[in-house]
């Protein structure tokens, strides 16, 4: 060998070993960033006729819960590029919007022909067709946009203007059929399962596409009298597709049937094996999660109110829509804290007894916003429990309450409180109340000087027999999606039930 082979040989040797040094140093540096061992999701959000403001957390939520995933979230996809996708294992798509521009979507393309995996919700059969561009609403923006002629072959299935045309019949309830449970997601599950969403009708399908769900879609109710395809996957390159027709709205997310398929479809598209039990939606929670009992009803509210508690991953919540449904058993040992946003003026006496046993047993309670005004003739209730009362009407020399919307409000901190750490001084816009009766025991929490207010916005009730905290804040979507407010009623939620704050991690 001569002297500039050997030479030649040296350089080639250095510059492998320098490449593998690098890309175990990259491989590094992504570690911190990431939980060990888990599957990495990144879903695509921020522009969709749906409401992507709630469904993307609580498909992020789903994910995280199933122990399987670590996942991010995007809400502004134009301009990502192939090393941006690079470290994930799946893209989710909660998105119905505009094209993302040559560069992303070229990424895109290659992340999944490499071997990666892909998910598509709901809408997402309408992105990229060639048909106008949908604004919140389902109504149209006057935008056209061109096809994406390779995102049709991924999707296997997409809304055309026809003939027949895409569309759907209104949301009701029908039964989707499982057609291949020996597929890795349908595999264990039961024959089909109850959904309450849009069946989704006339998708041009394509021959990749390989359906593992059907409904039937009653001529009754608008439907085609047809088994339309509901689930189905499609293999591209060496990656693997999965979409869903199911998911309208947080509603529709709910049954138990979206749940199991979704997550099961996103493990699957990423490892390209299913390892999650059939039955995820209805397993316990991350192991120590808070078991939350989320009491609404007689006031109406936002569903951005959900965001409070989805994607957050030490909490296992369910949702009564009347103090009836919640109380009409013993709930002591089901539950660890209960959250009010209702307002009901009336308890029957078995709910009132079940409801004092779980206080007297030393559970915790979280009451937000209206439900001050709850059980206004149950003394017991406003005076030694809540601490506070918001007054519906003239109670002896003092006048109702009253209320406004839409106040700039400046909160600040009254203290230092395990509840209050991460939050800092708050500005944001909402409801006051004026003219409550506020026990004098209570320790304040948060106050503003805004005149339309009573000063105190937050406080810990002089209750003795468990922690009960109200906080007067959250009307709508600007306090639900405040940050500081999210991790307030976390921290309240955490604290009533003995555990450390979110702020304080």
């Amino acid at each position: 060998m001569s002297k500039n082979m050997r030479t030649q040989y040296k350089v080639a040797g250095l510059v492998a070993v320098v490449l593998l040094v690098g890309a175990l140093a990259s491989a590094q540096e992504m570690t911190p960033f990431f939980a060990p061992g888990k599957l990495r999701a990144l879903i695509f959000s921020g522009r969709n006729n749906h409401d992507w403001r709630t469904t993307t957390p609580f498909l992020k939520g789903l994910l995280l819960r199933s122990g399987r995933f670590d996942v991010r979230v995007e809400e502004e996809p134009t301009g990502i590029t192939g090393a941006t996708l690079a470290p994930y294992d799946v893209l989710v798509l909660d998105y119905n919007g505009p094209r993302w521009g040559e560069a992303t979507e070229k990424a895109v393309e290659e992340f999944v022909r490499s071997g990666k995996g892909l998910v598509a919700v709901h809408g997402a059969s309408y992105a990229f067709t060639g048909m106008e561009v949908l604004g919140d609403g389902h109504k149209p923006t006057g935008i056209k946009q061109p096809a994406w002629p390779e995102y049709l072959k991924m999707i296997g299935g997409y809304w055309v203007e026809g003939p027949p045309k895409t569309g759907h019949a209104p949301l009701h309830s029908f039964q989707v059929k499982i057609t291949d449970r020996q597929h890795p997601i349908a595999q264990g599950m039961k024959e089909s399962f109850l959904a309450t969403d849009e069946l989704y009708h006339n998708h041009r399908m394509q021959p990749e596409a390989h359906v593992l769900a059907t409904a039937f879609d009653d001529p009754k109710n608008g439907g085609t009298g047809k088994d339309e395809p509901i689930l189905w996957t499609v293999n591209y390159g060496n990656g693997r597709v999965f979409y869903t027709a199911l998911g309208h709205d947080l509603a529709a997310m709910q049954e138990s049937g979206f749940k199991d398929t979704f997550v099961r479809g996103t493990e699957w598209a990423a490892a390209g094996r299913v390892t999650l039990p059939p039955d995820i939606a209805s397993r316990p929670a991350t192991a120590g999660a808070l078991r939350l009992l989320v009491v609404t009803g007689g006031h109406d509210y936002s569903t951005s109110f959900y965001a409070l508690f989805e994607g957050v991953e030490d909490f296992q919540w369910q949702h009564a829509t009347s103090n009836h449904e919640a109380f009409a058993s013993d709930f002591r040992n089901k539950y660890d804290v209960l959250v009010l946003y209702d307002m009901p003026t009336e308890i029957g006496e078995a709910e009132k007894k079940n409801l004092v046993h779980f206080l007297e047993s030393g559970k915790g309670m979280v009451v937000l916003h209206h439900a001050i005004a709850d059980y206004p003739a149950w003394d017991w209730w406003s005076r030694e429990v809540v601490g506070g009362k918001y007054l519906v009407k003239p109670e002896g020399d003092k006048p109702a309450s009253t209320y406004l919307h839409d106040q700039e409000l400046f909160v600040e901190p009254v203290g230092k409180h395990p509840i209050l750490a991460g939050i800092g001084r708050m500005h944001l816009w909402d409801e006051t109340y004026k003219g409550m009766w506020i026990s004098p025991k209570v320790t304040v929490l948060l106050r503003t000087d805004n005149p339309t207010s009573d000063g105190p916005v937050a406080w810990i009730s002089p209750y003795e027999k468990s922690r009960v905290v109200y906080i007067q804040l959250g009307h709508d979507q600007i306090a639900h999606l405040h940050p500081a407010y999210q991790i307030l009623v976390r921290n309240a939620i955490r604290w009533t039930a003995g555990k450390p704050a979110e702020g304080g991690k």
